[in-house]
């Protein structure tokens, strides 16, 4: 089979698919992406095919600032979330995106939660499309907004949406909102953090005792040294080993700590940051958010934006740690609330239910060989 990905192009947007995908490619498929060009090195790694289409996030941030006057990372509104997701990226991503799709004739699309260019050329080239979710569900007054606007772009072209056959549930049940109803088509999908290849991560190997270790990951956007530096001050003047991703343009001097206290690092697969890790502290993205979770380790969630606030609520929801909406997010607040968390074994133990119910759910390589048999031609 042919099977096409397509990403908004940012790494929290794509790097929950590459499970599946590497899932489909060991079963001998026919993989490729459809995103930005900018994203080629994140594809190369992993080994796959790059369809380049349309600009990069930063672009598409500033487009979507200029035609709704806000910024749609850190004022999530829905309208202005639609502007970027459907409005801006579809119009600045659509023509590139159909003729490579048309090029390369996919047999089945699957497009993750809010990108609108992969079901574009699914509509155009009558095939089956398949939305992979990361996360709880949207709230439905930003979905009405997305699917909205993305109408109208689709209708200009003479299209209309198909329906998803599926719906690829990542989010474990102690995760989701309350009160949601599954959609037709649901298949759990068991998230795993990127780069763990299917395996679930091993348990701390040094039975000793030794100072707790904390993972402060901010992501590839987020990770602003003068949001990270006051938060790394203060979590430094406690007795945690701590570890700071530095996402993708900043180095470890653009930091005001001390640095003999705290340890930087590049980009790494989340994988393997979480061995030996006692507590993650982190903005709240979707995908580091399940691959902690999936890991069992507890968290300390700090919203910027975004999606983040349903994160840090379901993440406190769970029991599996805290979060620090509104005016508590300060960085007294994140530290006192890191230590909480360390000492409480309450957190750990949340944590690890929801792990269970991750392993529990469907491996990449089942949904794969599920949404391969439907394709398949009956004899």
């Amino acid at each position: 089979m042919r099977i096409l990905f397509s990403s908004t192009p940012a790494h929290g947007h794509l790097l929950p698919q590459f499970p599946l995908a590497h899932a489909f490619r060991e079963r001998g498929d026919d993989v490729a992406f459809l995103t930005a060009g900018g994203l080629a090195p994140v594809l190369a790694r992993e080994g796959f095919d790059l369809l380049p289409a349309g600009p990069t996030v930063d672009v598409l941030v500033a487009e979507a600032a200029r035609r709704t006057g806000a910024d749609p990372k850190g004022e999530p509104a829905p309208e202005v979330v639609a502007e970027f997701f459907a409005g801006a990226r579809i119009d600045l991503t659509a023509d590139e995106a159909l003729a490579a799709a048309r090029d390369w004739r996919p047999e089945l699309i699957v497009t993750e939660l809010c990108d609108y260019v992969g079901p574009l050329a699914a509509a155009d080239l009558d095939v089956p499309v398949a939305t992979l979710a990361y996360g709880p569900a949207m709230p439905p007054e930003f979905r009405a907004a997305m699917d909205a606007v993305a109408a109208v772009r689709y209708a200009e072209r003479g299209l209309t949406a198909r329906p998803a056959a599926h719906y690829l549930d990542t989010c474990p049940p102690a995760m989701q909102q309350d009160g949601w109803q599954p959609p037709s088509g649901r298949l759990p999908l068991r998230p795993e953090p990127h780069g763990q290849g299917g395996r679930r991560p091993s348990a701390p190997a040094d039975p000793e005792p030794r100072r707790p270790r904390v993972l402060v990951t901010f992501g590839t956007v987020f990770s602003a040294p003068e949001v990270l530096s006051p938060i790394l001050r203060e979590l430094s003047a406690s007795d945690a080993e701590l570890r700071v991703t530095l996402g993708l343009t900043a180095s470890a001097e653009d930091f005001d700590v001390d640095h003999d206290r705290v340890t930087f690092v590049g980009f790494t697969p989340l994988s393997e940051l979480l061995h030996d890790t006692d507590l993650v502290v982190t903005h709240g993205g979707a995908g580091t958010t399940l691959g902690t979770l999936a890991a069992g380790i507890p968290m300390v969630v700090v919203p910027q934006g975004a999606d983040q606030f349903i994160q840090a609520d379901r993440v406190a929801a769970a029991g599996a740690g805290l979060g620090l909406p509104g005016g508590t997010a300060t960085p007294e607040g994140v530290a006192k609330a890191a230590s909480a968390v360390l000492a409480d074994q309450g957190f750990r133990a949340a944590a690890r239910t929801v792990a269970d119910q991750i392993a529990a759910m469907p491996a990449p390589a089942e949904v794969a060989a599920t949404l391969a048999a439907e394709q398949a031609p009956v004899a």
